[in-house]
This record gives structure tokens, C-alpha cells and sequence, in this order.
């Protein structure tokens, strides 16, 4: 495996690399090799699915309003016999 020195990594991109890095709790020479394989077609980027189309409402229920709920969706609780004779 060869071992190679990169030179002239300014500081707007050190910064990149290493906030990078933090947030995928690995080391900046584990991202730099991944973004250089992504980059030269020699690894396909992962996809990840970030879902955040309900994530506003996440905890935003009060007692009150969970209780209100529960009241006005009650009804879907109940069978009604005659439809499953």
C-alpha cells in the first residue's frame, strides 16, 4: 500500500475535512481516501435516506392534545358487528 503527502490543503478545506470526519466519527485520512475513491468512479458514494418530513412535529403534543386526539379517534376503535357477519 503506497503512502503518499498531499500539500496545499488551505484552511477552508482542512476545516471541511476535519468537521467531516467529526461528524462521521472517523479519521480525516478514512474521508480523504473515501471522497478520492467516490471522486475517481473506484467507489460508489453510499445513499443514505434522510427522512425529516415529519420531524417538526416530533414532541410537540401537549397531555391536552393527545388526550383530544384520543377522544376524536375512538370511534375507529370500535367494531361494528353487522360488517363482519
Amino acid at each position: 500500500m503506497a503512502t503518499m503527502t498531499l500539500r496545499g490543503i488551505d484552511e477552508r478545506l482542512a476545516v471541511a475535512l476535519k468537521e467531516r470526519a467529526r461528524k462521521e466519527a472517523t479519521s480525516i485520512n478514512a474521508v480523504m481516501l473515501k471522497l478520492l475513491k467516490e471522486s475517481l468512479g473506484l467507489e460508489k458514494e453510499k445513499r443514505r435516506v434522510l427522512y425529516v418530513d415529519l420531524d417538526h412535529l416530533a414532541g410537540t403534543w401537549s397531555a391536552q392534545d393527545a388526550a383530544e386526539f384520543e377522544k376524536d379517534t375512538a370511534l375507529f376503535e370500535t367494531v361494528d358487528e353487522d360488517l363482519w357477519k
